[in-house]
């Protein structure tokens, strides 16, 4: 250690030795590692991970040792560890400087055609014109020569099997983010909410964000969409580049601040976690840090907000067995498990299996499904086995990636299960609601014991 600088690490986005040094290798975070669950090594677990990077800032271990490469990469960045830690270490604020750190280490080593493509991809998360572009080319090929183009095989020959499979599917019509602004459709207004419309979320997920307005309106919120906005950075931060993160970041914090609304409000828990944490990320800025602080100070999950305002009473009965599948962004990251579950219990006519492991990581994690395929795959089957061992018709969650994974998963099960998000079940009871079928519908509540 030189001036407090761990040796291993150079430059800015150095992972702080004091984070590290609050580990005291007692081992309650194993059982809730995901990676460690599937593997059962010791490096594949948070304390084994915290020793390497630890090694590596001391000096002990080179920054670029495949096997400290490995194990950066093949963790997922849940938090679970964060939530059972009892010293309180800050398990992300580790792993993501040091993401950072090999990317810098490797960068000038990498092949030309891995440079350009991740130049590419986390490029599109920049300009959010180049991803609808890239987007309604994709929808084109899904409505159209999907089929004809998957029996050539030359999906396999090129090596973009797995990555056609894995995208998700286009919405007929974009989200993009102009300026709207919704009415709450009762007085009085308890809140104007900032819609964080996102990346992916605007091109595939424009159901969502439709029921998450639709559902703030009927709660008593008027909504805004900014033209502003942009990715919240996650998946640049998550990548190793930090400093493309903090660009995204300012401007969700300019947007939010020139809009007027007084609460942040997202319906994927990914960004939540992102978005919430950004005092982090400009931590020691004496510009940027004072207002990333106030922003995140503002940030509420949907599920966390409607929880908070309480929702409208005026709920339609919804037939169907229920299991709830817990991002690990809002439940380890954000501490929020307990709010989906009250919302889903106000639902006439829903009746609510807890399933087994529901808040162990489905495996999605960003791009994790592209880098560390194997892993992927295990842990979706397992989260697969969880979920039909509930007997659901229904298994609701709270974040795009894990909807994903739980569709594709379902459906080569060959089993008739619905992935909702939380607020679309508020929806779709809102919209069934009448005097006499609220009378006449049993309540969830009481089969949550």
């Amino acid at each position: 250690m030189i001036d407090g600088t761990p040796q291993g690490f150079t430059g800015p986005d150095v992972p702080p030795s004091s984070v590290y040094d609050r580990c005291v290798r007692c081992g309650l975070c194993l059982p809730t590692c995901p990676t460690y669950v599937e593997t059962l090594l010791e490096t594949s677990s948070p304390r084994g991970r915290i020793a390497l990077i630890e090694a590596v800032g001391n000096g002990r271990l080179d920054l670029t040792s495949p096997g400290f490469v490995h194990q950066m990469s093949e963790c997922l960045d849940c938090r679970a560890c964060e939530a059972a830690c009892p010293s309180g270490v800050a398990y992300g604020r580790l792993l993501e400087p040091a993401r950072t750190q090999i990317e810098r280490a490797t960068d000038a080593v990498q092949p030309p055609s891995r440079a350009a493509l991740r130049s590419f991809g986390l490029g599109l998360f920049t300009r959010l014109w180049a991803l609808r572009m890239t987007a309604a080319f994709l929808r084109f090929y899904q409505r159209g020569s999907r089929s004809m183009i998957r029996s050539t095989g030359v999906l396999q020959a090129l090596g973009l099997a797995r990555l056609e499979a894995l995208a998700p599917e286009i919405s007929d019509r974009f989200f993009t983010p102009s300026g709207q602004r919704w009415r709450a459709a009762a007085e009085p207004v308890k809140s104007t909410a900032f819609l964080h419309v996102g990346c992916v979320m605007q091109v595939a997920f424009t159901e969502w964000h439709d029921a998450t307005v639709r559902v703030l309106q009927r709660c008593g919120s008027d909504v805004v969409a900014p033209a502003g906005q942009g990715c919240c950075g996650a998946i640049a931060i998550h990548a190793g580049d930090m400093e493309r993160g903090r660009a995204l970041a300012k401007k969700n914090i300019a947007a939010f601040e020139r809009s007027g609304a007084d609460v942040y409000v997202t319906n994927a828990a990914g960004c939540g976690s992102t978005l919430k944490e950004y005092a982090h990320l400009f931590d020691g800025d004496a510009v940027w840090g004072p207002r990333a602080a106030a922003f995140s100070a503002c940030v509420r999950d949907v599920t966390e907000h409607l929880d908070a305002i309480g929702i409208a009473p005026e709920l339609g009965a919804i037939a169907g067995d229920v299991t709830y599948q817990d991002p690990c962004h809002l439940a380890h990251a954000q501490r929020i498990s307990a709010a989906p579950r009250r919302l889903l219990a106000r639902i006439p006519g829903l009746r609510f299996r807890e399933m087994n492991e529901s808040s162990l990581c489905c495996g999605s994690a960003g791009t994790y499904n592209l880098t560390q395929p194997e892993m992927a795959d295990r842990l979706a089957a397992r989260k697969i086995a969880n979920v039909l061992a509930a007997e659901p018709t229904i298994v609701a969650t709270a974040n795009p990636g894990c909807a994903l994974t739980l569709a594709n998963g379902l459906r080569a099960s060959g089993k008739r299960v619905e992935v909702k998000h939380v607020v679309q079940l508020l929806d779709a009871s809102y919209a069934a609601y009448s005097p006499t079928s609220r009378a006449s519908s049993p309540s969830a509540a009481s089969t949550l014991g």
